[in-house]
Order: C-alpha cells, then structure tokens, then sequence
C-alpha cells in the first residue's frame, strides 16, 4: 500500500488517521539505520550506560534493537517484530479506511440538518424581529399600567380603610364618654371600649386620628380619653364587684365580672374573681371543721378525711361550673390564673386539715411505737431455732404467746388511721387528675401520659408536699408495721386442723384444704393491704407498699414455715428404724399445703387486683382496663402492673424452692424406704422361664394367675392413699411425680436383672405385669385428682419399651434393627440398650 498517496486524505477526513500517520513518521528514522546495518556498518560505537534513565529504559521487555544484534539470529528476531507491526499498522490503517464512507455518510447528513436549522433560525429570526416585538412592546406598556392601577388602589382602600378605622374611633370614644355621662349605661361604656381596642394602635396614636378624633366636649387625644375611661370603668367595676360580693348578689357578681375582659383589664378580673371563690372555699372549709366542734366524729371515723374531700369536691364544682363562664368571656385556658389561686387557699385549707388530723390522731406518737416495737415473737421463734434440743413447752417457738408479751400497739387505731389516709390519698388522687386533666385538655395532646400529667403549680405545691410527708410517708410505714404484726400475730394464734390421720380406714374430721389458720388470716391481710394500696392510686404508695410485702412474706412467712418443718415436725427416722411417727408426717404435710396455698392465694390477689384473667402470663405488661381506671396514665399502670406481678414471681420462685426440699424430705423419709420391698413383695415367687409344652395343659398353674398387679396394688394404695388425703392436689402431684420416677428406675433395674431368665413365653406375661404394674400406680393420680396425671405414663416409658422389644416377634424385631417404623415405638431405649434386652429372652 501506497502510504504517501493516502496520507493527504486522512489528515483531511479522520483524526485517527491522522494520529496514525503521525505514529508512523515518528517510526521512519529506524529505516535509514537498518540501510546502515545492511551496508555493513555493523561496528556503530556504544553509547555509555545512562545511570539516570527511567524505568522503562532499562525495564527487562524492551523491544529488541537491531543496531545492539550481535547475531544472525537476533536480526532476524528483530526483522520478524518489525514485520508484525508493519502487518498489525496495516490492518489498523485498513480498518479506518473502510470506516471512511460511514462517516462520509454521516457528515453528509450532519450538512443537511445543518442547513435545515439555519433555515429555521433565519425564520425565528424574522418572527421575533417583526412580529413578536411590537406585541412585546404593548404587552410590557400594558403590565405596567396595571401595576400602578393596583397600587393605586392598594393606596386608595388602605386610606379609606384608615378613615373607617379613625371613623370609629371617633364613634367609640364620643359614645365611652355619653355613657358614662348621665346615662351612666356601664355595658355599653365597656362595649365601645373592646370596639376600640379592636382598632390598630398604629391609627389610635397616629396624627390623623389626634386631629380628627377631638371635639369640644372630648378634647383629648383618643388614646388619653380611652385610657382615663378604661382606668375609671375598672376602679368602678371594682367596687361595685366587692360591692355585690358583700350583699352576696350573685346576678350582680356575674354582672361586672363579665365587664372587665371587655375594657382590656382581664387580669384584674380573673385575680378579684380569684380572690371571691376562694373567700368561699375557706368560709366552707372552715364551717366543715368547725362544724362538728365536740362531737365524737372528731375522734371516731373519717371526719376529716371527708372534710378534705369536701373541699376538693368544693374546688372541683367551682371549676366545673365557672369554668365554661371564663373561658367563654376571658378566652380560652384563662381559667388557669383562677386554678392557680384556688390551688394556693386548697394548700392553706388542706394543710390545715392535715395538720389537725394529725395531731388529733397521734400520727408522730404512733410512728415512734412502731419504729420501737421489737416484734418479739418472731425474733425469738427465729432465735429458738438456732438452740440444740427441742424448744420448751409454752415457748414462742411452740406458738404461744407469753404473759410478758405486750404489743405496745393498738393495731385496731393502725388500722383506722390506714383507712382514713388511704380515703384521704384516693381523694386527693381523683383532685389531682381533675386538675390535670383540666388544665391539659385544651393542649390537644392524644397521648394519656401528658394528658394527666400533673401541672407546675400543682406537683410543687405545698399541699402536694404536705400530702407527701403527713401521708405517704406515714401510709408506707405504718402499713409495713400493720402487715408485720399480722403476720406475727397469726402465727401467734396460728391453730392446726384436727382430725387428721394417716389410716386409709378412719375418715378424715376437717375439710380440705388441710391447712393451719395462719395462711388463711396472712392472705386476707395480703389482699386487704393490697386493695387498700390501690385505692390510693398513688404509683408511690404501691411501688412501695408491694415490695415491702414480698419481703416480709419472703423472711417472715416462709422464714417461719421453714423453721416449723425444720425444728418442730421434721420427719426424722427414728434410731431403732422404722418410719416417722404419724403425727409429726401430718403436720409436715399441713406445713406443706400451707406453702401450696400460699402461691395459690398469692396469684389469685394479683389476678383480682390487676383484673387479669387467669390465662394471662405473668409476664405480660399490658395494663389492664382495671389498672387503667385506677391509674390513667398507661405508664403508671404498667408499672403498678410489673410491680405485682413481682410479688407474685417473687413468692412463688421461693416457696417452690422451699416446697421441693419438703417434698424430697417426705420421700426420702417416708416413702422411699418402702418402695423396694412393695416392688420385692410384688413379683415374689414370680418365674419367667415357663415350660411351653407344661403350662398350657396346666390348667390351676400359678403363671396364668395375675399376680404382680393385685400385690403392688394393695400395697401402692397404703403407701400414698393417706398422703393424697392429707395434700392438695397440686402438693401431692409433686410428691407422685418423684415417687413413679423412682419406682421406675427401681423397676428398670428389676427387669435388667432377670439377665437369660426370660424366655418367649414368660417375655409375654413380662409385659402383662408390667402394664398391670403401672397402670396401678398411675391410678392413684386418677383417684386423687392431681393435675397432669397424663404424663405420669412417661416415667414407665423404658419398662414398657424393654417388655415390647422382648415380646417381639423375628420381623418386628428385624424391622426395629433397620430402623423402621417399629423403632419409633421403642425410641426411649438406645441401640445398645436393645440389642441387650434382645438377649435377655431365651428363644
């Protein structure tokens, strides 16, 4: 290819390949070397090395020189590499070359849009120039017009405007004085008013109004007239208010009351009203107290805590029924200002109550008795426990109270003094949510938190400080001394069912439950502390009061039970053998079905208290409608809520712990020794190898007799009957539970020890007695109505499976070995397990 000839068109068409052409001049110096070396100047000098060369000088794939060849063989390395570029420039030149009529063709119609357009532009052009600018013109000349048309008229209303607005000020300021001339017409005075304090302040105390507004009879600047009348109204008003409140005209009071907001002195208004209600809500508070001077009822009932309800019902009214007449002539939430200042008088008013209360009923002196009481019988039930020997006769530690013993306390004055503060906190309470629901209703907050959340004033008030250290704080300690005392003085009187016996003969005299009276008296107190928390609704008192209770039942009513079965009815195996005595079995039992109980009771308060149904977990913290309806803040509730379900966790968790060391005492002590020899006595004379030619034909032989299930039978009923009389169901479920797992390793290794004593025939009346066996001993869970008796079968389940696989025929069995369906009957036994049972049987 002629190069040359096609270079004047490339550079002309394609900067590509003008860039190639360029590439390759670039290249052409390397043919007059080449002509050098073929001439035979082959011994060109060597230039020195360069130290300072760069990297790609002296990296190891440069292409080969043929000036530095030294070799036939390097030249024509080298002539190869030229002649494969040469051949890969071609292609590249042919390439574009080729490509030169596509983008000949495109330029081509690049040209014809380009001609086009500049036909379009040439039109634009004389459209924008002749038509368009003429209309642009007149459009603009017009816009403008219109613009200072609509400034002038802005100018033109905004003065008629301020003349209307002069206008009536006029009117308003000559009609303020005529009414208050002769006519002397103080609604329509105080009307003219609030139309001129409708009026911009800007036209009042402007120039046009000053020379416009005066006349001869009303010479002042309208701002001075309007401030002197409005002064003058409100110090009539005034007078004619306290006036009215003298001569108690209640027309008259609501008369001038409503006047104030309209000559711009509401505040004047709100403190005088302020002032008058609360004139009122002390003259009742003080008719309350005083009313019944020397009357028992000051002594007696709840004489004050109905006072103090009577002023906050008197307070509530008072906002209940003005409110509306307020807010309609004030504004909205302008009630407040009142709230606030009936919310001072409610401090001095309720303090004094509170205080009179207080000192009426001893409160300090009877908060000092029980800081010192020293609860005597419980410290010295819990020291007995730790002397060596039983404890003596007629001790504390026996439940008998000494002659010594002086309480010190009249629990029937605590418990009065309870009730009226729980009345007295309820109260205060409902006064607390009205007001904060009054005063945050107009704030539009859905959320039931900050809609009862208290105010400012109200949360640090001295009323709410007072509430706090003469009733709070009194509440909690004295209901943490009165549950104590409780708890002591039941078990002071706790007495012990009678008629109880172990012998499945005689009948039983008391009734179940079998418990002491102590549990019965401690979870009424339980309930009623409770209840009467709640009814306080004060998340403090019950947060507080809650916890106290599961610390006492934890250390005094547990802590007492424990030691009663550890010291007193232990049922220790005597030294010479032979089981416990009955009496002391009965009365751990008794001790047993008291803690049983206790958790039932101790869920069923929570579940009353809270309005819980019974399926609920206690691990739920949704407030129930209940709670909700004694604390309407949703947070408070859930709080109230988790705090009771503690309790009742809390209770439970310990007397569980306790109830399973009693439970594994009863049957170490009184069932377990008796186990073996039931289950010895049950298969005595029993033989599993039968001739299976003899025994068929013998007709009075003693293998076809069922003789294991009548012998276990017999026996298992003494053994547990007189314990499922004495426990609740639930107690003695526990007790079945580890006995039947018991007895079932028992059996288990029974049955292992028949070893090749077994053979085909005897495999099969294997398996009768061992299902006779434990369908009697499940019975008894049938027959005394323990819950979960289902699962009892489950603890046989190894037994069982081991009598199965003995009894199997060959294809059973080999379908068990593949591990078949036949081997999920028999899962409870691992392969060796099986394969060793299998070996056991003669065959």
């Amino acid at each position: 290819m002629n190069h040359e000839a096609v270079k004047p068109a490339l550079t002309a068409r394609n900067p590509l390949q003008l860039a190639w052409h360029q590439q390759t001049n670039l290249r052409r110096p390397m043919a007059p070397r080449m002509a050098a070396t073929a001439n035979g100047h082959n011994s060109m000098p060597k230039s020195p090395p360069n130290t300072n060369a760069s990297p790609k000088e002296t990296s190891p794939l440069a292409q080969p020189d043929i000036f530095n060849a030294s070799s036939v063989a390097e030249i024509k390395a080298t002539l190869s590499h030229l002649h494969t570029q040469e051949a890969s420039v071609t292609a590249r030149l042919d390439a574009l070359v080729t490509s030169q009529k596509d983008l000949s063709r495109e330029l081509g119609r690049l040209d014809l849009m380009r001609v086009n357009i500049g036909t379009h532009a040439s039109t634009t052009r004389s459209i924008s120039h002749g038509m368009l600018f003429e209309a642009a013109g007149t459009a603009d000349r017009i816009s403008s017009a219109v613009r200072r048309l609509d400034l002038e008229q802005a100018r033109v209303k905004a003065t008629l405007e301020v003349v209307e607005q002069v206008a009536e000020l006029k009117a308003c300021t000559l009609g303020v004085a005529g009414s208050m001339g002769a006519p002397q017409d103080w609604e329509k005075a105080a009307s003219y008013l609030h139309r001129a304090a409708q009026i911009p302040a800007t036209v009042v105390n402007g120039a046009f109004a000053a020379e416009m507004v005066p006349t001869a009879e009303v010479p002042d600047p309208p701002s001075v007239t309007l401030d002197n009348a409005a002064e003058s109204l409100c110090g009539l008003f005034l007078r004619e208010f306290e006036k009215a409140v003298k001569e108690n005209d209640g027309a008259k009071i609501t008369r001038f009351f409503k006047l104030f907001p309209l000559i711009g002195r509401s505040e004047v208004g709100l403190d005088v009203y302020g002032r008058y209600v609360c004139q009122g809500v002390a003259a009742k508070a003080r008719a309350n107290l005083n009313g019944a001077t020397g009357n028992a009822q000051n002594k007696d009932g709840f004489f004050y805590a109905n006072a103090l309800t009577k002023l906050f019902e008197h307070i509530a009214q008072i906002i209940d029924g003005h409110g509306g007449l307020v807010e309609h002539h004030y504004g909205p939430r302008k009630m407040g200002r009142v709230i606030e200042r009936l919310q001072v008088e409610a401090d001095v008013q309720g303090g004094i109550i509170l205080d009179t209360w207080s000192d009426e009923r001893h409160v300090d002196r009877k908060l000092m008795d029980i800081k010192s009481y020293a609860f005597t019988f419980l410290v010295q039930s819990f020291l007995s426990a730790q002397r060596t020997g039983p404890p003596r006769p007629q001790s504390p530690a026996m439940g008998a109270s000494t002659a010594t013993d002086e309480e010190g306390v009249d629990m029937k004055e605590i418990d009065g003094v309870l009730n009226e503060m729980a009345i007295m906190l309820g109260r205060w309470s409902l006064y607390c949510r009205f007001l904060a629901d009054t005063c945050n209703s107009s704030e539009d907050e859905p959320d039931d938190d900050k809609r009862f959340e208290l105010p400012t004033f109200l949360r640090e008030s001295p009323l709410a400080q007072k509430i706090n250290d003469r009733l709070v704080a009194p509440f909690n300690t004295m209901t943490t001394f009165f549950f104590r005392r409780s708890v002591e003085k039941a078990f002071q009187l706790d007495e012990s069912p009678s008629g109880l016996t172990m012998n499945p003969q005689r009948p039983l005299k008391a009734d179940p439950p079998h418990i002491t009276s102590a549990i019965d008296d401690i979870m009424y107190i339980v309930n009623k502390v409770i209840q009467q928390s709640l009814a306080t609704s004060q998340e403090a008192v019950v947060t507080n009061v809650v916890p106290t209770l599961s610390r006492v039942l934890g250390s005094d009513f547990i802590g007492m039970t424990q030691r009663k079965m550890r010291d007193e009815c232990y049922p220790r195996i005597p030294v010479h053998g032979g089981p416990p005595s009955e009496q002391t079995i009965i009365s751990f039992l008794v001790q047993m079905n008291n803690l049983d109980l206790g958790v039932d009771y101790i869920r069923r308060i929570v579940q009353n208290n809270t309005g819980s149904k019974p399926t609920d977990t206690d691990t739920t913290t949704q407030a129930t409608p209940h709670l909700l309806s004694i604390f309407p803040s949703p947070s408070t509730a859930q709080k109230v809520l988790q705090t009771l379900q503690t309790l009742s966790t809390t209770f439970e968790s310990k007397v569980t712990d306790l109830l399973t060391d009693g439970i594994q005492v009863i049957f170490n002590n009184a069932i377990k020794p008796r186990l073996r020899p039931i289950l010895a006595d049950s298969f005595r004379d029993i033989e599993y190898t039968p001739n299976p030619n003899l025994e068929p034909d013998n007709p009075n032989s003693p293998f076809d007799k069922e003789l294991v299930k009548p012998r276990f039978t017999a026996a298992w009923n003494d053994l547990l009957t007189p314990f499922a009389r004495i426990l609740t169901p639930s107690a003695f479920d526990r007790v079945l539970g580890v006995t039947l797992a018991y007895l079932a390793r028992l059996l288990e290794k029974r049955l292992w020890s028949y070893g090749s004593r077994i053979n085909a025939l005897g495999a099969a009346r294997l398996e009768r007695d061992v299902a006779g066996l434990v369908g009697a001993a499940v019975e008894v869970g049938y027959v005394a109505g323990a819950p979960g008796r289902y699962r009892y079968r489950e603890c046989f389940a190894r037994c069982v499976q081991m009598t199965l696989v003995m009894g199997m025929d060959e294809d059973e069995w080999d379908e068990v070995r593949r591990g078949g369906v036949a081997a999920e009957v028999v899962e409870k036994l691992g392969r060796e397990d099986l394969i060793r049972v299998r070996g056991m049987v003669r065959r």
